[in-house]
Order: C-alpha cells, then structure tokens, then sequence
C-alpha cells in the first residue's frame, strides 16, 4: 500500500473518485483535526430527544392499559383498553422507537459517506464500539445513536475523562447496564421501601462495565470488592422520569437522586473516597479515566485498530507515554499515532470489518448505491443491509462491542454475503462509474494486476463493479 492509500484506507473509510490522493498524507490526517464536525446536518436533523421521549411515554402508557383493561368495568374503559386496541397501541409505539434507531442509523452513515475528515469519523466509530451498548434491549433502542451523537462526538478530540462522564450519564448507558433503579441499601428509598415490604438492590453492571470495559480493562488492579464499592458511589444516578411534568427539568435527562444514594465514604483500590453525594462517584471515575491501566488499555486498543491484530509493544508504549504526558488529551494521542512508523506498514493490517466495507463502498458509489425511496425506505435499508452481513448498528453481542480481529470477520459465511451484497449493490450502482477508471482511481499504484484483470475480463459492467467490491484492496487495510 502506498501512504497516500493508507491514509485513505487504513486511517480514513475510504477513497472518493471526487477525491485527489492526499501529496502529504500525514498532514492531511492531522488536519482533520481542525476541519472535523461534531454535530453536521445529517446529525443535527435527527438529535430529536423530544420525539424518543414522548415515543417512550406512548409505549409505557400502552403496556400500562394493556394490563388494566381486564380490570376495567365500564363497557366503554373496556373496548378503549381491548386486547386489539391495546397491542395496536404498543405496535405503534414501538414502530415510532424504531423509526428513531432507522434515522439514526441513517445519519450516521450518511455522515460517513460524505465526510471530509474520514479518519476523525473512524474514531468516533471506535469510540462508539469501546462503549459500547445494544438495541437489543428495547430501552435503548431509541437512545444508542444519541450515545454516540451527543456523548461521542462532541469530546472525540477532547480529554478522555470528560468523554467518559459524558458516557457514563447518558441515558443509553445507563440504561443498558440498569443503573437506573441502582438503589443504595441504606439509602432512604431503599429504607422506604422495606417498611412496606418492599426490596431495593444495588447493581453491579455499570460500575464492573466501567472498570472492566471502558477504562481499565480486564483483570488489571481492582478487585470484586473495588467493583462493589464502586457500585455504591454511583447509586444515585439515574434519570428523570420519560412522564416528568415536573417544572425545570428535561424528561430523560441524568439526574442524581440523593435519596437511592448510598451515604458514607468510599475505599477504591486502596483510595479512600469520602462522603460527597454525586461528587463521589465522579471523583472515582476521573481517577479510574487517569490510571496508567487506563492508559495501558485504551493504547493498545488503538494500536491494535491501527497497525493489527497483533500490535507492535513500541507503538502501544509510545501511545502510553503521550497519554500520560498530555493527561489523556485525545489529539495528541491520535498526532503521536500519525507521527508512529508503525502504522504505515506496506502491507495491509487489518481485514474490514462489514461497516468499514460497506462504507467504503458508499464513498467509491455515492449513497445511490442504496436504491431509491423516501427517507423512511432509505433508513430501513441501510439497517437491513448491516443485520445480513452480521454487524447490525449499535447491536453487538455484548459491552464488550464488536471484535477488532480480522478473524472474527473473515469466515466464509462472512465472504459470501459480502460476495452476495457485492451483486446486488452492483446491480444499482450509476453507469457513468466506470469500473476500471474508478478501480485506479481509489486504489492507485496500490491496484494489483490480477485485480484489474479480474475487472477487465468481466463479462458486463454490473460484474465488474461487483468484483472491485470484493477485491482485496476493497476488503483490506
């Protein structure tokens, strides 16, 4: 790979045939950083907290009169509440989530595909897969693209320990790892509800998630105890109720709810944490979003995503140093990474996962590739497109996110779906892209001869735009 194809590929998401190879590809990675978004117009136009909030109330509000309707004694109560009625209800409702997870899936591709600064974009998709959460569980479903819209972009190129309060309070988080009803065991609600008969538990899943996944990492220096301790600072960190009428304050907002916190101090990996309502739990997480292990963690992490599977111990150590030096200040970490040699190694590193490819090709074809229809179609395409090639949106296995081994996407269940999405994307791609010319074009001197003799000995066009989607140079960076 030539350096100007790495900057494209394996930093960026791919070239564009409107897009001239950068002369100084390091230069041009770097400049991003002046040039990047947070918010474009793509995202801007569907970041509509109202609409998930109110889509939430219509679906509580439905499943609340679906179980009283065989309570209710007036004849009129009882055909307004009918099982028909109230399903009609709850199908709506979820329908109108869904449409919200659609648009966001849209806009975030959309995005993508059009992007000037490809590799800021590529790190607001890894940031996303690091903290990670799931539209499998119908509670975020509304809420994941907004994670990355509102918590991930704005601080991608900030400090780490603010990207991580943002996290940590958004509602897709804290909903994901059940914070929300986290009551502490000696907190006045948690007393409240035992004298009438009721019980209040502390959870565990954001606070082990916190230091296992997104700031640690995996059986580094804490223990069950530091985990549950650490689960009792954060008691109290919820969210204001999706049917709040309350004056002054957002429905679906964070909040902290003195009443379900766990009083008294707090002793974290031989740290002792006095009383201090929601300062207490933040302390901890700066703290946890400074140590070295952190440091360690997330370097490694990012070399791996950069320059393989196995990364070079050099390039995670020098990441190290930079971490630590800027107090985990996020540009400089990516400069040091442009800066390493390590991540332009001639040969490809990494085999795309089926987002990096199906972007790619997006910027290769344009969105046109996708089909026609109204935004609605257009948006439920794009999610149906990533559900049949194995990495659905937002929806990983678990907070782990998805994997970042080549091996983990390279089966040939995998390659024949692409092999698969390759022919039909093909079938609508415009005729005034040529596949030959545009092969050049995206790939340069990187193009091997026996990729464009595969393209110049197709039988038609459509065949030959399909086999520049599943050429090497297409399925590797």
């Amino acid at each position: 790979m030539s350096k100007a194809s790495i900057a494209q590929n394996r930093f960026g998401l791919g070239a564009r045939p409107d897009h001239d190879p950068p002369i100084d590809p390091a230069a041009w990675l770097k400049t991003q950083m002046r040039t990047y978004r947070p918010q474009p117009e793509p995202i801007r136009a569907v970041m509509d907290r109202d609409g998930i909030v109110d889509a939430y109330v219509a679906l509580q509000t439905a499943q609340r009169n679906a179980r009283m309707a065989p309570s209710m004694e007036s004849a009129e109560a009882m055909q307004r509440l009918s099982p028909e009625a109230g399903a009609n209800a709850v199908r709506a409702a979820n329908v109108a989530i869904r449409q919200q997870y659609e648009a966001q899936v849209a806009a975030r591709i959309s995005v993508a595909v059009a992007s000037d600064a490809p590799f800021i974009e590529r790190l607001v998709h890894f940031w996303a897969n690091h903290f990670a959460v799931s539209v499998d569980k119908q509670t975020v479903l509304g809420w994941a693209g907004m994670l990355e819209f509102e918590a991930v972009r704005p601080h991608v190129l900030g400090r780490f320990e603010d990207m991580v309060i943002a996290v940590e309070q958004h509602p897709a988080m804290l909903r994901f790892l059940d914070q929300t009803q986290s009551t502490g065991p000696d907190s006045r609600r948690a007393k409240r509800a035992a004298a009438s008969g009721q019980q209040r538990g502390l959870n565990e899943n954001l606070a082990r998630e916190i230091m296992e996944l997104h700031t640690l990492g995996v059986r580094t220096g804490y223990s069950q105890a530091d985990v549950t301790e650490f689960a009792r600072a954060l008691t109290g960190w919820t969210l204001v109720a999706a049917d709040s009428q309350a004056a002054n304050v957002a429905p679906g907002a964070f909040r902290f709810l003195e009443a379900q916190h766990e009083p008294g101090e707090r002793t974290i990996m031989g740290k002792v944490y006095t009383a201090g309502g929601i300062e207490q739990g933040k302390a901890i997480l700066i703290d946890l979003a400074r140590h070295p292990d952190t440091a360690h963690h997330i370097a490694t992490k990012l070399a791996r995503h950069f320059a393989g599977d196995n990364p070079p111990a050099s390039l995670v150590t020098r990441l190290e140093t930079v971490w630590h030096d800027s107090d985990g200040d996020l540009s400089q970490v990516y400069a040091a990474l442009i800066d390493a040699p390590e991540g332009w190694t001639e040969d490809p590193v990494k085999f795309r996962t089926p987002w990096e490819w199906l972007i790619a090709i997006f910027r290769a074809q344009g969105e046109a590739a996708v089909g026609k229809g109204d935004a609605a179609q257009v948006a439920r395409r794009l999610s149906v497109m990533f559900d049949q090639l194995g990495q659905p949106i937002w929806r990983p296995g678990s907070p782990a996110g998805y994997d970042d081994i080549s091996a983990s996407w390279a089966g040939a269940d995998a390659l024949m779906r692409r092999v698969e999405m390759a022919q039909r994307l093909a079938s609508r791609a415009s005729s005034e892209n040529d596949p030959r010319l545009l092969a050049k074009h995206l790939f340069g001197p990187t193009l091997s001869a026996n990729t464009l003799q595969s393209i110049l000995r197709a039988a038609e066009p459509r065949q030959s735009m399909a086999l520049l989607m599943v050429a090497p140079e297409m399925m590797r960076r």
